[in-house]
């Protein structure tokens, strides 16, 4: 669902539209809480120290809106939007309590890898299509929230310059980011001592997402999951990924195809294209918001002043904005607090065989969206609950393998220290 139809909402209303994610989460946490509730979960909750710190981000979430209600009142739908992130916030505390085993995490990885190259799949089959086929599909989901119109996507949003791939997140900027995610995810399975799947698949998955992410023309995305990618080859016994990176950096400077996409590349770093003027008019007035209200933020109903705005194509300044440099300084903390625990878990995902693969992808997964980050803000903006959600599962990916890691080097410890003999005196 997360990976299909994001934006997707109940065809009803009960007060207000709940989203499929609304619906979806929220059933998972209430089976979850009963299980508690019925004694049925009888062992005790497993966590990580980075919880600690994530649950002092979501509490400070919560004092921002109640600070923020000084400038405007809410609407119901900003009310339901900031009820749905908490939510989605509280399932990185659920997913890291449920998955405890080698075998579980792996069965989650498979799934999130199959369903970013589904994606692909329908992003590109709709990037093939005529354009006035394409949109004639899409608007076949307005009746679950989506657009009804003026969907399909353009450079500088220009009919006359190329088409952008959407698939069914609509927003090719937002499709470039799950596609990097889900790039990252695959890429340490390549080489793989122990790969989830038939190498042939994964070569054909990452494939799929490559040219997809490519066809987004999100540069952002395509940047961050650069990055990301280092990162897998810096690792010992991964360098071949830096001979496939040189490869692809040489194939994008001479194919005439990649032609284009390298001068929009150069245009962002020159600051000479009017997506990145736009973006650096944005920068500057949030930091003129940042500079009158720098520690707390304006919260998340408005702004005080009629010559400020909160939306800005970056998620830490929009964070700034809405929480204040006090949110963002806890913010980093909870993320270094994920890549602390993940250092200490290292050692014993290096080891294990099953394991290794999983624990590289799922932090440069992390990484990816860190930096993707810089340069766009849908990972914390209220109104893209599934970015959040995409943001908030991918934390939870990188505690689950640390921590799984970690419980399973005990294992033979535990089977060794149960068929030891006590001595007696």
């Amino acid at each position: 669902m997360l990976a299909l139809v994001p934006f997707g909402t109940f065809p009803f209303r009960i007060g207000f539209t709940p989203t499929l994610i609304d619906g979806a989460a929220g059933a998972f946490l209430f089976v979850y809480i009963l299980q508690w509730v019925t004694s049925a979960r009888r062992e005790f909750l497993r966590l990580t120290p980075a919880h600690g710190l994530i649950a002092l981000y979501a509490a400070w979430l919560i004092i921002s809106f109640a600070l923020g209600l000084r400038i405007a009142p809410p609407t119901t739908t900003t009310l339901r939007q900031f009820a749905e992130t908490l939510l989605i916030i509280s399932l990185v505390f659920v997913l890291v309590d449920l998955i405890r085993t080698p075998e579980a995490l792996r069965r989650l990885y498979r799934l999130i890898i199959l369903a970013g190259a589904l994606q692909a799949v329908i992003a590109l089959g709709l990037y093939a299509l005529p354009d006035a086929a394409a949109e004639r599909t899409l608007i076949r989901l307005a009746r679950i929230g989506y657009p009804d119109g003026g969907v399909i996507r353009y450079i500088e949003d220009n009919p006359l310059e190329d088409e952008r791939a959407i698939g069914t997140f609509v927003d090719p900027n937002v499709l470039g980011g799950f596609l990097a995610i889900c790039a990252a995810l695959t890429a340490p399975q390549l080489f793989a001592q122990r790969p989830l799947l038939p190498r042939w698949m994964l070569w054909g998955m990452m494939a799929l997402l490559g040219t997809a992410l490519f066809l987004t023309y999100s540069r952002a995305a395509m940047l961050a999951f650069g990055v990301g990618l280092v990162f897998v080859a810096s690792f010992k016994g991964n360098r071949l990924y830096f001979a496939l990176m040189v490869t692809a950096v040489i194939a994008a400077l001479i194919l005439p195809q990649t032609q284009d996409y390298i001068v929009r590349l150069l245009d962002a770093f020159q600051a000479g294209d009017l997506a990145t003027q736009m973006r650096i008019g944005e920068y500057t007035d949030a930091l003129r918001l940042i500079q009158r209200y720098p520690f707390t933020g304006v919260g998340f109903t408005g702004t005080p002043e009629i010559d400020l705005y909160v939306n800005v194509a970056s998620m830490y300044l929009i964070m700034a904005n809405q929480i204040g440099l006090i949110g963002v300084g806890l913010f980093a903390a909870a993320m270094i607090g994920v890549f602390a625990y993940s250092a200490s878990a290292w050692q014993s995902a290096r080891e294990n065989p099953s394991l290794r693969a999983l624990f590289i992808g799922s932090h440069a997964a992390l990484i990816t969206v860190l930096v993707n980050g810089t340069t766009d803000h849908y990972f914390f903006r209220l109104d893209f609950q599934g970015s959040i959600t995409i943001f908030w599962l991918t934390v939870s990916l990188a505690l689950i393998t640390s921590r799984v890691a970690d419980a399973d080097a005990l294992i033979p410890q535990r089977r060794s220290s149960s068929f030891s003999t006590p001595t007696t005196a």
